[in-house]
């Protein structure tokens, strides 16, 4: 009997779960180890964060669906892993042995990086469904004092687009409360230009988005660095600006990322940032038993940049990296070598609140064979109608490839394998 564990229990965890769970049965012990006790559907935050969610419609209970399907379920989560003896410790102080480790954990958030970013700060964030919520019960209060609005992403952010929709969202929400015009909204990215996502861009998705933020009038600055956060004022660095004094009433930035601080410790694990390195079939290159999805999985820049800007990663992309660490553990537990690799494309829903904009990247990384981005009401639907039965699908434990399914069916294009 095989050992597995799984660390975290979102989009890559759950999956991995699932997809065990049905492909090797029974017959081995599987189990989960997670810091919350529910998944949610993190695509949603920024819907959460201005009031057109509420979390328990993009949530649910994760031990009764483990348990139920067969699965060991702890939501203490990880607080040491020791990969030399194969032993995860959880939160609550238990040792648990495994024979392959599966590190799904997702990121840490390093607010700390700039003085008074964050939650605990000056600044808002949807990163987490309970920044999500801070975020909304924020917005509230600043729109009974309404004034300059800053949105964006700090120096190192992989994760581009929320920030993207979340500034778009807004734009259309004050425009509902008839508040649009005592709110100057400004976008503050580290990318070179707008439209860049990390990925050096994706089809014209510089013209797109450049003509979006124009058309709300949302102003901008590239490549800044966002040196500190003080109450009511954003002091930023740009090569053509200098160093500017924004003042604000209400801020959203996606901070940079870091590998959480159990995954960060293992010696040899990872890359200085914390993220797990991986060979081709997604298992540690220092520890064949062990293997990583998602966020937590280094992948370096694509191009160099005057201010660091990372790479993200897709829920199509996290689907790909779990269908092939399921199928290599299975095949380790027959005898077999592993042979599976992730296709690491990218495809991308995003609503942009009354309109929304899909790009699909084949590979993720230039050059590609594929680069594709559209705009439309239809794409917002879209995204709309995925949630409701992503959720769903999660929830009964449905393991078919659901990105692919339903995002390529919307957009319309062959299978991009």
């Amino acid at each position: 009997m095989a050992r597995i564990i799984i660390i975290g229990a979102s989009t890559g965890g759950l999956s991995a779960a699932y997809e065990l769970l049905r492909e090797i049965g029974k017959a081995h012990e599987i189990t989960v180890v997670s810091l919350a006790p529910e998944f949610h559907f993190v695509p949603s935050n920024p819907w959460v964060a201005i009031g057109w969610r509420k979390r328990s419609e993009t949530s649910f209970s994760l031990r009764e669906r483990l348990e139920k399907k067969g699965a060991r379920f702890f939501s203490t989560g990880a607080s040491a892993i020791d990969a030399e003896k194969n032993t995860v410790t959880t939160g609550s102080g238990e040792a648990l042995t495994y024979d392959y480790l599966v590190i799904a954990t997702g990121p840490k958030l390093s607010f700390d990086e700039v003085p008074g970013l964050g939650p605990d700060g000056h600044t808002a964030s949807i990163c987490t469904v309970e920044h999500a919520e801070a975020a909304y019960a924020r917005y509230e209060e600043f729109c009974k004092d309404p004034g300059p609005v800053i949105i964006g992403a700090a120096q190192g952010a992989s994760c581009l687009g929320p920030a993207y929709e979340f500034a778009c969202i807004l734009d259309v929400d004050l425009r509902k409360r008839r508040l649009r015009k005592k709110c100057p909204i400004t976008f503050v990215t580290n990318e070179p230009y707008i439209g860049h996502m990390g990925l050096a861009g994706i089809g014209d998705s510089k013209a797109l988005m450049e003509h979006e933020l124009r058309q709300r009038h949302i102003s901008w600055r590239t490549s800044a660095t966002i040196r500190r956060v003080e109450r009511g004022k954003m002091i930023v660095h740009t090569n053509e600006a200098g160093e500017e004094e924004m003042p604000f009433k209400y801020s959203m930035i996606i901070p940079a990322f870091k590998g959480v601080d159990a995954v960060a410790s293992v010696p040899g694990l990872v890359n200085p940032r914390g993220f797990v390195l991986v060979d081709e079939h997604q298992r540690s290159k220092k520890y064949p038993n062990v293997y990583a999805v998602g966020v937590c999985v280094a992948i370096p820049p694509v191009e160099p940049t005057p201010v660091p800007v990372g790479v993200p990663k897709t829920g199509y992309m996290i689907e790909s990296m779990v269908a092939a660490t399921v199928r290599n553990i299975k095949d380790e537990i027959n005898g077999l070598k592993p042979s599976a690799t992730p296709t690491l494309n990218a495809v991308c829903l995003a609503d942009l609140g009354d309109t929304g904009v899909a790009f699909a990247a084949k590979p993720q990384i230039p050059p590609r064979n594929l680069t594709w981005a559209k705009k439309g009401a239809w794409v917002r639907l879209a995204k709309i109608v995925f949630e409701k039965y992503y959720i769903r699908k999660m929830k009964r434990g449905n393991v078919e490839p659901f990105y692919e399914k339903m995002i390529l069916g919307a957009l319309k294009i062959k299978k991009i394998e």
